[in-house]
């Protein structure tokens, strides 16, 4: 197997990025939400209050749901 170690830094430059703009938006986004649910948990309230056992754990499942939808979305050309 021979590999090919001739390349230049012009061809470094010009090699595109394995996903879009959006792409890393919405994974920026993911890791927002899943930070929120994070802080909701965290919460100063009693530990069974609605906003520690049922909302933040969903907010978090939505954040790595993005997060998923992040990897996963293709923009059409």
């Amino acid at each position: 197997m021979s590999v090919n170690k001739n390349i230049t830094n012009s061809d470094k430059k010009n090699t595109p990025l394995v996903f879009q703009k959006v792409n890393y938006q919405l994974f920026i986004a993911s890791v927002v939400v899943v930070a929120i649910g994070f802080l909701l948990m965290m919460g100063t309230e009693d530990i069974y209050s609605f906003t520690k056992i049922t909302l933040a754990p969903l907010v978090v499942v939505l954040g790595f749901a993005l997060g998923f939808v992040a990897i996963l979305y293709k923009t059409k050309k």
